[in-house]
Parts: structure tokens; sequence; C-alpha cells
């Protein structure tokens, strides 16, 4: 008997997510499948970290010591199917302390291992090679500075673990989506060429992959989530047979599902919504539609797919240098001028002391001094946006090549604390140790270079190699249509974009991209037209974007604005306040834009309502 539609839980939007996730999942969500993603790119550089020092680590321990451990039972009983990327760097140990664990609790369920993603043997070979940085074009790094090197894999693999009677897959590397696509290949059985199908569930996949982001996390309307801080709901998505689904939470939990929430997730890191490239698919999210068809429940729909790449997208991950910095507040009149001159005092100092030790100038330097408006650039478009303040954080951080040159700058910040101007307070006792600057280098490599392996239980193994579609590419004639503002015989005035739109913002590697959701589709062509690609340019110019595109999404009135080389190298290889560009998107709905007079009273009013929830 064919299924009809399948329930997917998503338990966990990386390393560290709440822990009551599955419990409140598997009491409340009627589940069939509990899907877990927790790996970034620092978390795999970490886990290879651990791995060095036992070979018995380099995988998300507390998912087996502390999730499974917890609620095996309960997901055994319910017959519910367990599919996470926790393997990390060493899926094999993970798929052994699972083993045991389920020995432990008397139960009978078996484990299917993923590999065939890990390519750190082969650092050296690979470095002998030539290969350029896919986006800078930066040389291969040296071998011995390499952390990890991992392909990511698609969900053909995953597919084929659960047909062969898997009920807990682990994977190493793989795109977050994947264990979303996985689990709909295998329940209904879809041929990997009906790319519209595949590409609806790696969307679904993409919504729920970061966790209650999708159930009013995060989310620009705030004050309208109920309960979102203690109770929020987990995401479940159910998906039916010809790929439509819908997007919801536990009954009783808190958070919100809305067409906002969702589109906020939908747009949420990705570069072109047009060409969104993944292992098994290439997405097309522009012509999605979201519909509120009940109190949390939205059905999304639209989603286009075509032929996936030929290649594997393969990160390393490796060491250049080190860093430090502090956080430290200052209150009182001239607050930020004391931030700035305790900042210039204490690098001065930290470089002279460099030049007395023999060594190295750092390579980078950062100041910031939060409540000044250091990351509004200074430049305010309206009178929302903070202008003064007398309490700041002054956050200073260095790189150097060397811990002793990072160690230096945390020695002399606080060697100040006694001339300082008035006002200084450290919440944290003891010196900030320094930390490995990560850096991620990304490249591409042929599929038919990969064999990938499923071990289920040490009794059943299968290898295999992934299927080869012929390159399709994305035809320029199928862009959408431009917005254009419709002719008003009315005065034009100027409102924040925040009146207008949602907004979401993340990061991939160093560039960041900002969606932006209108709030009532008659507001896209203004927003289209107040917010260019230089308009994005200008607003961020302090944080020094080498190029913005941006794309439409007719679908859910939004724009995907994708900013290149912005974010100081991004993740752990950045010295900013804001590494990842999460708050990117609060920093730009601050921005004027010009709006027929009679748009005005109903965007205040919608405002109004917003804050007085």
């Amino acid at each position: 008997m064919s299924v009809k539609s399948i329930r997917i839980g998503g338990a966990s939007g990386y390393w560290g997510d709440a822990s009551f996730a599955t419990p409140q999942l598997i009491a409340n969500g009627d589940v069939d499948y509990l899907v877990y993603d927790y790996l970034a790119e620092v978390t795999m550089s970490i886990l290879a970290r651990a791995r060095s020092v036992d070979a018995n680590l380099g995988y998300a321990v507390d998912f087996v010591s502390v999730v499974m451990k917890r609620n095996l039972k309960q997901i055994a009983r319910q017959n519910i199917k367990v599919i996470s990327n926790a393997g990390g760097v060493n899926p094999e140990a993970c798929g052994v302390a699972l083993r045991v664990l389920i020995a432990d609790s008397g139960l009978d369920l078996k484990v299917a291992v993923i590999s065939g993603d890990d390519l750190i043997e082969q650092s050296s070979k690979l470095a002998s090679q030539g290969i350029k940085e896919m986006f800078s074009g930066e040389d291969f790094p040296s071998p011995e500075k390499i952390a990890s090197i991992n392909a990511y894999l698609g969900a053909v693999p995953i597919a084929k673990a659960l047909k062969s009677g898997a009920d807990i897959v682990i994977t190493g590397r793989c795109v977050d989506s994947a264990v979303t696509l996985g689990v709909c290949l295998a329940a209904f059985d879809w041929p990997t060429n009906d790319f519209d199908k595949l590409s609806q569930a790696s969307l679904a996949g993409h919504i729920i992959e970061c966790g209650p982001q999708a159930t009013g996390g995060n989310f620009t309307d705030w004050r309208l989530v109920k309960d979102s801080l203690v109770n929020i709901g987990y995401p479940i998505v159910e998906v039916l047979a010809n790929a439509g689904f819908t997007v919801c939470k536990p009954a009783g939990t808190g958070g919100l599902v809305s067409e906002a929430t969702v589109a906020e997730q939908m747009v949420y890191e990705i570069g072109d919504p047009q060409a969104y490239k993944l292992p098994d698919v290439i997405c097309d999210f522009s012509e999605v539609t979201l519909e509120q068809v009940s109190e949390d429940h939205v059905l999304v729909r639209g989603a286009k797919g075509a032929p996936a790449p030929q290649n594997y997208k393969v990160c390393a991950t490796y060491i250049d240098g080190y860093r430090a910095g502090m956080l430290i507040s200052f209150t009182g009149f001239d607050a930020e001028e004391k931030a700035q001159l305790y900042a210039s005092s204490g690098l001065e100092r930290a470089e002279r002391l460099l030049k007395v030790l023999r060594l190295d100038p750092y390579s980078e330097t950062s100041v910031e001094v939060i409540g000044s408006g250091s990351q509004y650039g200074k430049k305010f478009d309206n009178q929302d946006a903070p202008r003064s303040a007398q309490e700041v954080v002054l956050k200073v951080g260095v790189r150097h090549n060397s811990k002793m040159g990072a160690v230096i700058l945390i020695k002399e910040m606080t060697g100040l604390a006694l001339a300082t101007p008035p006002g200084l307070s450290i919440f944290n006792a003891g010196r900030p140790k320094p930390s490995p600057v990560i850096r991620l280098f990304s490249f591409l490599m042929p599929k038919d270079g990969f064999l990938i392996g499923i071990d289920v239980d040490g009794v059943e193994n299968i290898s295999f190699q992934d299927e080869i579609f012929a390159a399709v590419g994305i035809d320029a004639q199928s862009r959408p249509q431009e917005p254009i503002c419709p002719k008003v015989d009315e005065e034009l005035v100027v409102v924040p974009l925040i009146d207008l739109a949602w907004g979401r913002s993340g990061d991939k590697g160093d560039k960041a991209n900002i969606g932006i959701i209108a709030r009532k589709p008659e507001y896209l062509p203004w927003i289209w037209a107040g917010l260019s690609e230089g308009d994005v340019q200008a607003h961020f110019s302090h944080f020094n974007p080498s190029r913005v595109e941006r794309f439409l999404l007719l679908g859910t009135s939004a724009i995907n604005y994708l900013l290149h080389d912005v974010l100081g190298g991004g993740g752990m290889a950045s010295l900013r306040n804001d590494p990842q560009g999460k708050a990117y998107a609060q920093i730009l709905l601050a921005h004027s834009i010009q709006v027929p007079k009679s748009i005005v009273q109903g965007v205040a009013t919608q405002r109004m309502i917003n804050r007085e929830f």
C-alpha cells in the first residue's frame, strides 16, 4: 500500500540546540520521522580536533548520550525513524556508540552509517593538484594546517539506508536539507529525476533545518509570537506524495506558523533562488506560494527543479593563525569616547610590546562600540535608529600568526583597567583565551570520484556512486519580470522598510544574504524601486561588500540580496561582532523607502498593532 503522507519533525538546527525539542515532538507531534541537523563548518573543525585527540570522538556525542539516551525507548515504541548528521567527521564511532546504547536499552533497532564524504586522508594529494578556492581563487591550504575536508553529500544514500530497513541513519557531512529529502525519497519511492518533487522536498527540509526559526524564532514581528522564548514549538512538515507540504508545530506549544514566518525561513541563507544548488537537484523557489490554511498551518507549493550538479561541493577548514578579543562596557557621559580611547590605547600598547618581542604586527584589528551605531555605520535613515548612548559595550579583536601575539592583546587590554576613564566594568573574571582562526576553503569535485558507503549494523554493506545528470544552465529569459511602480497622482512620503517588509539574513562563508518579503504584494514595486543593489551596497558601506546582487521571488513578493565579501572572512575567521550576518536584515530594515501617501496610514496602523502584542 502506497504512503499518502508523512510527518517529519525538525528536532535540531545546530549543535547545541534545545534538548526539549525531541520529547516535545514525540509527545505532541504525532511524527513518523525525526531529523537532526548538527553541522556547520566551524562545527566540523571542532569535531576534527576532538578526533585528533581521541579516535573514538569526532561526532556530536550528546546526540547519543543525551538526546537518544533519554528518548530512545519512546521513539522505538512509536516506531519513529531517526535521521541525523550527528556523525560529523566520525560517523562510524557515532554508530558504534548508538549500537551500544540500543543493546543496553534492550531494544532491537537497526543503525545505518553513511560514509564517503571525508577526504582528510587525501589532503596532500589535493594540495598538489593546483585546486583554487571557488570564490576567492586562493591556493589550496598547506596540508599541515587542515582540520577537515568533507564533501556535501545528498539524500540518495539516506533513502537507500531507510529502504534497507534502518531505524536510525547516521551521516557525516551532508547538505542540511538532505535528511528530509532522503526521508521523502524512501517513503514515496520517487524517481531521482522527478526534479520538481525533489525541489519541493528540499524546500521542506530547508524550512525545518533551523528548528524554531520557522515557527516564530528570529521573526521580524517578534511581538506577535506567543510564548516563544520558553515554550516555542519545533517545526513539523506534513509532506504529501505529490510533494506539496504543510508547515505546522505540535499542538499546545508556543510560537507562530504564518506565511511570514515560513517566508522568512525560506529566504534564509540562500543565494540565487532560481539556482539553489544541492547534490540531488537545482532548486527554483521563485514561484513558491504560501497559504495560511488554518491557525499555525501553512501550505507550501510551487518549487521547481532542474537536474542536479555533476560535482559535489567540498569544504576544507584550516587553521590560519590565532585571534583574541574582549568585551568591556562603559557607562556615563561620553561613553563612546571613553571606549574608543581605551581601545586605541590598548592596541598601541600591544603593538609596542610586539615590537619589543620581535613579533610581527597584527594582521588585522577590529574595534566596534556596540550601542553607538557601529553596526549601522552611524548612517541612520529614520528616527527609530539609535543615535547616542550613555552606556556602550566595547569589542576589540585582533588576528596574529602566533598564539603569543594574540595573548599580548588580552594582557595589555586588561592592564589598562586601573588607568581607564571612569565607567568601565568587566563581567567575566580572568582573561579570555585566544582561539585558532578557522578559515573555510570551498571547491568542487566530480561525483564520479566518490564511493559512498552504507553500513547497516555491520551486516549489510552497500557501496554506490551518485547518479550524474546532464548539466542544464539557467535561462536568462526565465528571470521574473521586474515590478514597476504604478503611476500615482499623490505625494510620496518616506517610511522605514520595516513598515513595508519582513526580513531575515544569514551567511554563506564570507557572503551574507538578506531576504526581504513585502508585507503586501502592492508594496513590492516600491521596495524594488527604492532598494537597488547600489542602495544596499551604500547602506553597508562600513562593512565594505565587494558587490551586491538581488533576485526576485514573485511567488512570495520577496527580494533576496546577496552581499559578497562582507563578513570579514565569516565564521571563526572574522573579528566582527556579527561574523555571520544574522543582524543584517535588522540593519537594512531601517532603510528609508518612498511610497504614496495613501499607503502610510495602512503601514502605520499595522506597526501599531504589532507593537501592542
